[in-house]
């Protein structure tokens, strides 16, 4: 192995620089692991309930891939688990390809965005326009919402359709409204505990509180509610699924679907963890490679794939957390909790786990958002909207694609807008035969989204003998103008006027010749650097005419 390759591979792996200031900062990374750790544990489970894996899955998925996340990944606070993103994707392939291939589906999408990491492809997370990503939280949080409507009213876990707006419709006209008072009147005071702690005491974990609060008289009265069952004191051995070839060919789609989601929503996380607090730089592509090996870890024991969770990695910031140490607690004490207390969390009702994701899902639609987006600009919000749309009604990858290519649609329109070419006076005093003269200032851009309305104001006029192009103002050109001009060159040639370009920028220069536009020109003088000497050839040309046509 070269030195360069054994540098680039040691950029991937943890150092003793991840722990720098742990001395100093143990005490408050301790009590952030903990803080983080119960408000993950409900959060875990139900999770793993609503992507349909079990609640066992998702505490395996937190514990192991937090762990492996926070030592591995390429930021210091992150904290990495099963998330609702996540749930949205994996609860339609749970249901086409049973849960026997999440553990297969967790090796393959690990190994893609490991992949992706090694290849340091981390930074294309930045290319990722902001009302997109709004959008996207906000149709994520519909779904989640709407998934946990079979639960809320007590008729088990999911719905009898692929998507969430047809399956919660379904369920509740299927629903045993007498007997569905009950968990409705669960999930209610769950949520009323979440939204009075979040305003007036904001530092409380909630979703634990409302958990506590419910289990205990659920479990004293033996109230007639599906609770999450029985889970393991230890964690599952690890080893390798059987990979059936015929069902790992089925996964390879929803693998990259799902390897997308995590590579987008950990580098949002962590991207925004590092705008929280100075807990030091964040690496997108060791990020990517932590994450990748998370997935591949969880995928081994059992688990799901997993992602930053970006509301854990909050908290973790806010409860003080500096370094790596504090993500690492958090899975060590979920671990703590499977070999100590697994009895008395199988006892927790279905519904409230329910609630705690139905106030988590409101929270992610945020109006104040929308109206910050909506204020940027009336194509944001339509991006937004869109994004969001067609989230909750077809598919989370194919949304974000779809809210890029909006994004871009717009961008493009406004950056054609900015581009125009301008008829300008001819410099100094005027001269007989300077209406037969055209001069135009093109700026701005000649790109494939402008090029054909710019050059038709140019090619309209058919009434000169000369046309000079000023192209100093051009601050960009793509293949497409490029060839564009060249076949205005060409037509205007055609119709007997002579056109003469001017100020071509160097770093255009080898393009437009390239494309053909410079030798389209009639003589390879007709290119100028100063306006002065194309304005004087321009005149002498019409002279030359005027003195052909008296003779």
């Amino acid at each position: 192995m070269s030195t360069s390759s054994f540098r680039a591979l040691r950029s991937f792996l943890p150092t003793a620089r991840d722990y720098r200031g742990l001395r100093r900062s143990w005490r408050s990374d301790l009590i952030a692991g903990v803080t983080v750790g119960i408000v993950a544990l409900p959060l875990a489970l139900a999770f793993g309930v609503s992507s349909g894996v079990g609640a066992e899955a998702g505490l395996v998925t937190a514990i192991v891939a937090g762990l492996v996340a926070a030592v591995f990944g390429g930021s210091n606070v992150q904290v990495s688990g099963p998330t609702g993103a996540m749930v949205v994707v994996l609860a339609p392939i749970v249901a086409a390809h049973g849960v026997s291939a999440v553990a297969t589906l967790s090796l393959m999408a690990g190994l893609i965005v490991l992949i992706a990491g090694l290849f340091r492809l981390g930074r294309a997370v930045s290319y990722i326009p902001w009302p997109v990503i709004e959008g996207f939280t906000a149709g994520i949080g519909v779904i989640i919402f709407l998934q946990q409507v079979p639960s809320a009213l007590g008729v088990g876990i999911g719905g009898h359709a692929s998507n969430a707006v047809i399956a919660a419709g379904q369920t509740i006209g299927e629903a045993d409204w007498p007997g569905a008072l009950m968990p409705l009147a669960v999930v209610a005071i769950v949520a009323i505990i979440m939204l009075a702690l979040g305003r007036w005491l904001p530092n409380v974990p909630g979703s634990f509180i409302a958990i506590v609060v419910v289990s205990i008289p659920v479990a004293l009265l033996d109230l007639p509610l599906d609770t999450i069952g029985e889970l393991p004191n230890a964690l599952p051995a690890p080893g390798i699924p059987t990979l059936d070839p015929a069902v790992v060919v089925s996964l390879i789609g929803p693998a990259f679907a799902v390897a997308a989601l995590a590579a987008i929503e950990s580098l949002l996380s962590a991207r925004v963890a590092a705008t929280l607090a100075n807990t030091g730089a964040m690496h997108a592509d060791r990020e990517l490679v932590g994450q990748g090996l998370a997935s591949l870890a969880a995928g081994l024991f059992g688990g799901m794939p997993a992602t930053g969770a970006i509301a854990r990695t909050a908290v973790n910031v806010r409860s003080g957390a500096k370094t790596r140490m504090a993500a690492i607690t958090h899975a060590l004490l979920l671990l703590l909790v499977v070999v100590a207390a697994a009895g008395v969390v199988s006892r927790i009702p279905l519904s409230a786990l329910a609630g705690v994701l139905m106030v988590t899902a409101a929270r992610m639609v945020s109006i104040s958002t929308f109206k910050r987006v909506a204020r940027s600009g009336r194509s944001s919000a339509v991006v937004f909207l869109v994004t969001a749309f067609v989230t909750v009604a077809f598919d989370l990858v194919i949304a974000v694609g779809i809210g890029i290519a909006a994004a871009a649609f717009f961008a493009l329109r406004a950056l054609s807008r900015m581009s125009g070419a301008h008829a300008e006076q001819l410099p100094g005093d005027p001269m007989p035969g300077d209406e037969r003269i055209a001069l135009y200032r093109i700026e701005g851009s000649l790109f494939f989204g402008a090029a054909d309305r710019l050059l038709e104001e140019v090619a309209s006029r058919d009434d000169v003998e000369v046309v000079i192009l000023r192209l100093s103002q051009l601050q960009l050109v793509d293949a497409t103008g490029a060839n564009a001009l060249g076949e205005m060159v060409v037509a205007l040639e055609r119709r007997g006027a002579t056109v003469l370009i001017k100020g071509v920028r160097p770093e255009h220069l080898p393009l437009l010749e390239r494309s053909g536009a410079i030798a389209a020109l009639r003589h390879p003088n007709h290119l100028f650097a100063e306006l002065e000497p194309a304005v004087e050839h321009a005149r002498s040309h019409v002279r030359r005419n005027a003195a052909a046509r008296e003779a």
